[in-house]
């Protein structure tokens, strides 16, 4: 390729420095379809005949069916996916294979390529979080009674409900989901055509090749449309959002899943056992997922910091942009499929839930907000005598609605015996009636505005 510029060829340190087809050989459709749509507007505009226009299209199917038979072979002489299909074209069809290539640059080319195979990956991203989702809200329409210590701090709080705890990551991948598909407008757009940076002296229907391939319309500026990859970042930053929620999703799994906890069971299909401790159960597909994460996270580091300082338009250090979007991709489709068969196929153990809820004085807040309600107290002096109340309870060893009546008296007078119906659990999530807030009346409301959500997106 560089025959006519250069004396002699690359070094082998240069061939293996420069050669990206083990990794850009993943874009072999996107290159062959980029390709089809580019020749057949050149034969519209009058810039190669019908004749060699058919020649080319014909031979690209040719090649297609190939590599989708034998896979894309690794010929590091001819650099990249580009330069490989031209090579395999040009046995196929003749020196007609050359026109192939007017009008264009492989700096236009791997920017339309990569840009639909990232489209395709953000599809994935997004048909991945549905799949989450959904199972998130049939879960929690299950278990939109029942009972569960809330945490701050991994102390208990207050009690919630399990579909309460559940719908908060349905929200949490409901924006991660948008965030993809804010991104996929963003990338509407075809940089094919913009050849090497400046665009080209011939007559081309830009237009006709972006409706062909998908896009809302061309890119408006050359020198931008070659050297950008935002679309690429955009798909890095989604996907770390994602995986950091999977991660949080997934570590709650494993603190459940342990003995202590007791909260859930792990499906089978997503545990592992011990090479030396036949008891145990290993949350291993959880810990991967929120292992995934910190490689997500790297990759987007990754191409930020090749992308920080380097001026317009084309440089080589781009063609690392690729590797860190396939890892990222890659692992966030496995993670969204793990963790949408943990959600759906674990089993929880409600009753281990509750007793939990019950101990460490869940419902104290309950205590303080009665209180101020019916007693009129001022809520700092109400959270005082409440704290003496646990202290009290902690001491004989109860719960709260252990202690007595006149346990309850004798720290203060204003206390009655209706205090008693605050003071339980189910009390506790039932008060909860807010907007939003973690009453089963509620979340069986979010459980269907989910519902529509899913459906009207």
């Amino acid at each position: 390729m560089w025959g006519g510029r250069f004396a002699e060829g690359p070094s082998a340190i240069m061939r293996e420095i420069n050669a990206s087809i083990p990794f850009d050989k993943a874009l072999w459709r996107e290159d062959i379809a980029g390709s089809r749509a580019h020749v057949a507007m050149l034969a519209k505009q009058g810039i190669v005949s019908e004749a060699d226009a058919k020649a080319i299209d014909e031979g690209l199917q040719q090649v297609a069916a190939e590599y989708e038979r034998d896979g894309v072979p690794e010929d590091w002489d001819l650099e990249d996916i580009h330069m490989t299909v031209e090579s395999r074209l040009t046995e196929i069809v003749g020196q007609a294979a050359g026109r192939l290539h007017t009008a264009r640059s492989r700096n236009d080319q791997v920017a339309t390529d990569f840009r639909m195979w990232v489209r395709s990956a953000m599809c994935r991203g997004i048909a991945g979080i549905d799949a989450v989702l959904g199972a998130l809200v049939d879960r929690a329409e299950e278990h939109a009674d029942s009972i569960m210590p809330g945490f701050t701090h991994l102390q208990t709080a207050q009690p919630v409900t399990l579909g309460h705890h559940l719908l908060a990551y349905f929200e949490m991948l409901m924006r991660d989901r948008s965030r993809f598909a804010d991104a996929l407008d963003r990338m509407d757009e075809c940089p094919l055509g913009s050849a090497a940076l400046a665009g080209t002296g011939f007559d081309l229907d830009r237009d006709m090749t972006a409706e062909a391939l998908g896009f809302a319309r061309p890119t408006r500026n050359s020198l931008d449309a070659v050297s950008d990859r935002d679309f690429a970042l955009d798909y890095l930053m989604a996907a770390s959002q994602c995986s950091l929620h999977l991660s949080r999703l997934a570590e709650e799994f494993i603190i459940w899943a342990s003995q202590p906890f007791g909260f859930v069971k792990l499906p089978d299909t997503l545990s592992t056992g011990s090479s030396i401790m036949p008891q145990k159960r290993n949350p291993d597909a959880a810990e991967l997922v929120r292992g995934h994460a910190g490689r997500v996270i790297g990759c987007a580091t990754s191409l930020m910091v090749t992308m920080k300082g380097l001026p317009l338009a084309y440089s080589k250090d781009m063609q690392d942009d690729k590797p860190p979007v396939f890892e990222a991709a890659g692992l966030l489709d496995l993670s969204l499929a793990a963790m949408a068969g943990m959600v759906a196929d674990s089993q929880f153990q409600t009753a281990r839930m509750r007793k939990a809820a019950e101990a460490g004085h869940a419902t104290a807040t309950d205590l303080a907000d009665w209180l101020v309600r019916q007693a009129d107290i001022p809520f700092r002096e109400a959270h005082h005598i409440t704290g003496a109340a646990v202290k009290l309870a902690d001491e004989k060893a109860v719960a709260l609605d252990g202690l007595s009546i006149e346990d309850l008296k004798a720290i203060d007078s204003r206390i009655d015996e209706r205090v008693f119906d605050a003071l339980s659990v189910d009390a506790s999530v039932a008060a909860r009636a807010s907007y939003g807030g973690t009453a089963p009346v509620r979340v069986r409301e979010q459980v269907e505005a989910a519902r529509k959500r899913l459906e009207d997106r």
